[in-house]
């Protein structure tokens, strides 16, 4: 089975964050593409993307650095599909 440039991230991330923790911000993340210079990641929602950046953009790029992607750049899509949704009606 071949792995792609994010769930090697993840595989280094969660080296690094509770599992709980894990689970809950990166469990409904999706690998979209990889040009290259930047890896298109999908989210559930706005504020899982914006948590995921602020809390967790230094271990992504530490991640990614370990892998010989220094320079690569995490763009991560709001995908609008949430199971939290449903909780709102």
């Amino acid at each position: 089975m071949t792995t792609n440039i994010w769930d090697a991230v993840l595989a280094r991330v969660a080296e690094h964050v509770d599992a709980a923790d894990f689970r809950r911000w990166f469990g409904a993340t999706a690998y979209a593409s990889d040009s290259g210079d930047q890896v298109t990641v999908w989210v559930p929602t706005e504020s899982i993307k914006r948590h995921i950046v602020s809390h967790f953009n230094d271990r992504i790029g530490a991640a990614l650095a370990g892998l010989g992607r220094g320079d690569t750049h995490v763009r991560f899509v709001v995908t609008g599909v949430s199971d939290d949704e449903d909780d709102e009606e």
